[in-house]
């Protein structure tokens, strides 16, 4: 692969190659870049020649990965990850677009002042376009209103302690306070969905039986399936009653699919996202003691993971993003213990190369990986025609990858605060060559990255 040099400048050229995703498919095509946007899509036979090309030659060209779940945690925990590692890391691994979590940071996201003092720490910083969710908690449906008009995106929620107190976990009555605001609004609310009741039931029981803390199995023991389930069941029926956007993160449990499909057949506004972890790894994997691999909902079976990847090919879940949640390696527990370690994936950097490795193996397109890592989390944040796919008129975001090239995850090489990680060591397919935000290439494999040119997103008026 080769590409002509290009300078920082937003200039215009055209990015040609073999293997553009477009919305009619993979084809042959030259994206044609003026003043920051796409102006055009040329087929090879009428590229107009007075124009600079850079050749893209046999390399993928793809929207620009837009990941709606993302913790970042400045300020307040910056030591755990900052604007400034993320959105490095996110560039370098072919992301251009993040709406990061109202959660982990001190403020949390749940106030307009908390949002106003989020987005001066992040101003200057980003080298990636950066958007913020706002979160429901108990006694803040007051807030919501003037959150939304500042420019949250939507608000997340959590049924079940989130592990930190700046940001409870909500009951249905909370739900019930802040549910007719969003509806009035037309704001979407996610959820993180499990409920407490069977998670304390098995806890209970895990506590007489001997089970050995650095086993994985037994922090999976102590998150049944149900959790999710009840959750899930709960969301539906609100979802039902009020005519709320609703979406679920990280799905992990495939058994929820049917209901779930249910539900979209019934025609509610539901939408489900699932991840990279839940897509590659299973509980019969997990060394002892490897706490890197705990997140909450946990990984699961093997046979578990094959039927998620059959709900995202199906259409009941709608999406692929990473919930990259890092924290400093004290916090993971070195010691192995899985039922005190904090439960987070880092993986931000190699979240386009890990889905695509095991989307691969399982005879999945590059245009269906686009979809769910693309245009789906576009439309989930309402950045639908102007983020997540190639057209006239839609921001320059373009990643220029190699989706037959290998490489194995070294911890030194990701931009991440924290290198902990459960991709260690794995060999994945996908190496990105080139990121472009909004037509100027912040990231080349060669040269590394720019500095910072990501701009602050606020919902409204594209």
């Amino acid at each position: 692969m080769s590409f002509h040099e290009t300078t920082m400048g937003a200039d215009e050229f055209i990015l040609r190659g073999t293997r553009v995703v477009l919305p009619d498919g993979l084809r042959p095509a030259g994206v044609h870049v003026r003043d920051s946007r796409i102006h055009a899509i040329h087929s090879p036979e009428t590229t107009p020649s007075a124009i600079r090309i850079e050749e893209a030659s046999n390399a993928v060209v793809m929207p620009g990965v837009v990941d709606t779940h993302v913790h970042i945690n400045q300020p307040g925990r910056t030591a755990w990850e900052g604007f400034e590692t993320a959105t490095r890391a996110a560039v370098a691994g072919g992301i251009t677009t993040l709406i990061e979590m109202p959660l982990n940071s001190i403020p949390a996201t749940t106030t307009v002042e908390a949002f106003h003092e989020k987005v001066r720490e992040a101003e200057g910083t980003c080298v990636v376009d950066t958007g913020f969710w706002g979160g429901v908690v108990p006694g803040n449906a007051g807030e919501l209103q003037g959150l939304y008009e500042a420019g949250v995106f939507g608000f997340k929620c959590f049924l079940i302690d989130s592990g930190v107190p700046e940001f409870r976990a909500v009951t249905e009555r909370d739900l019930r306070e802040a549910l007719p605001v969003l509806a009035k609004l037309g704001a979407v609310l996610l959820a993180h969905s499990e409920l407490p009741g069977p998670i304390e039931k098995a806890r209970a029981g895990v506590a007489g039986r001997g089970l050995s803390p650095t086993q994985h199995s037994t922090w999976l023991t102590t998150r049944p399936r149900e959790a999710e389930h009840e959750a899930i069941g709960l969301l539906i029926r609100l979802c039902r009653e009020f005519r709320v956007r609703t979406h679920i993160v990280h799905l992990a449990s495939a058994d929820a699919l049917p209901i779930l499909r249910a539900a979209r057949e019934e025609g509610l506004p539901l939408t489900v996202e699932t991840c990279p972890h839940y897509l590659t790894f299973a509980t019969e994997q997990i060394p002892d003691g490897a706490t890197e691999y705990k997140c909450a909902p946990p990984l699961r079976e093997a046979e578990n993971r094959e039927r998620l990847w059959a709900g995202l090919a199906d259409g009941t879940m709608d999406l692929i993003a990473s919930d990259h949640s890092p924290s400093p390696p004290e916090l993971k527990r070195r010691d192995g213990n899985f039922l005190l370690a904090w439960g987070g994936i880092a993986s931000l950097q190699i979240s386009l190369a890990a889905a695509w490795t095991e989307a691969s193996r399982r005879g999945h397109s590059i245009e269906q990986l686009a979809r769910w890592m693309c245009r789906g989390p576009a439309r989930l944040a309402g950045l639908a025609g102007r983020k997540g796919s190639l057209e006239p008129g839609y921001d320059a975001d373009i990643v220029v990858w190699e989706p037959e090239a290998e490489f194995v995850v070294e911890p030194d090489t990701l931009h991440h605060r924290h290198k902990l990680t459960p991709y260690a060591g794995r060999r994945l397919r996908g190496v990105v060559a080139a990121t472009y935000l909004r037509g100027e290439k912040v990231f080349d494999r060669r040269s590394g990255l720019a500095g910072a040119r990501g701009k602050i997103l606020r919902r409204g008026p594209l």
